[in-house]
């Protein structure tokens, strides 16, 4: 049985009518239940000096610490709390363990994380530390970040720009947030309105140039803003195209015998439960596919 790390027990409060959908991780985590694929261990926290060899040693104090101006905390668009902290900490440390599975089992999985909008010394778009980020800099070894996510990966783009081992990948939507994008090693913009069979064409298409880069390891950002009910994403992705999507990046990391971690990214329907259907899917497409040896799109649901 596959073993999924998550941290949805940890609360942390938001104002009124906060856009951030909180409830999505725990009906996530009910779904794939149901399925009887997984277990659910949850996540412990990272540590303050791992997550420095990824964000400035300064930056990750003062949030520890509550000393970020309300500035740096609007940008990062939480108000700072205990509990900010708690789950901040043990969503980092779930893609951390979510490495160790896959490099003992094939594949891992964090039911949290993906927050790639964290910079080295910054948080913006409800991402405060960057989990790939740091679990690419605690591994040590090369690495590609498939990220597939609607909005652009530019904390990830940035902390590895100048990094010669790692190869970062982003397709999301040209005209969505974060507007001033950073460069990743190869950046795809999509118009919006984008449907299945344009979007999976640039990815059949984009792929190749991730395993020609030889990683030894690889990082799925497998947010589901891309689905045509998400208020914030823009595209028109259904269900079964994100299927198709999750079907061809996992698929071609287990042929290609990588360890593959996936972390959850975004996802902002309405009403949530297609949100949560979407991210269960991405997670089930995996487990069939590195279970049986072979999935197709299909026996996702």
């Amino acid at each position: 049985m596959t073993r999924l790390w998550y941290c949805d027990h940890h609360a942390f409060p938001l104002p009124a009518g906060h856009r951030f959908p909180v409830a999505k991780y725990r009906l996530v985590r009910e779904r794939l239940a149901a399925t009887g694929l997984f277990e659910f261990e949850p996540a412990p926290p990272a540590d303050a000096a791992v997550i420095a060899k990824a964000h400035a040693a300064d930056y990750v104090r003062r949030f520890l610490e509550g000393k970020l101006d309300a500035a740096a905390m609007r940008r990062i668009g939480f108000p700072w709390s205990e509990g900010l902290v708690r789950r901040t900490l043990v969503s980092v440390g779930g893609t951390l363990k979510a490495c160790d599975d896959a490099l003992a089992k094939g594949w891992g999985g964090n039911l949290a994380g993906g927050t790639h909008h964290a910079f080295h010394a910054e948080g913006s778009g409800f991402c405060v530390f960057n989990d790939i980020a740091v679990a690419i800099r605690h591994l040590g070894r090369r690495a590609a970040v498939v990220d597939l996510d609607v909005h652009q990966g530019d904390g990830t783009a940035e902390i590895f720009e100048e990094d010669a081992e790692v190869f970062t990948l982003s397709i999301h939507g040209e005209k969505n947030f974060p507007f001033r994008k950073r460069a990743s090693k190869l950046d795809i913009g999509l118009a919006d309105g984008t449907g299945d069979d344009e979007y999976l064409t640039v990815l059949e298409t984009a792929l190749p140039r991730v395993f020609e880069f030889a990683p030894e390891v690889v990082f799925y950002q497998s947010g589901v803003d891309g689905l045509a009910d998400d208020t914030l994403g823009r595209l028109k992705l259904t269900l079964e195209g994100l299927a198709r999507r999750d079907h061809l990046v996992v698929a071609a990391c287990r042929d290609a015998g990588l360890p593959l971690i996936i972390t959850l990214g975004g996802g902002y329907s309405s009403p949530i439960e297609k949100t949560a259907e979407a991210h269960a899917q991405t997670f089930a497409v995996a487990a069939r596919i590195f279970g049986s040896g072979s999935a197709s799109p299909a026996m996702a649901g």
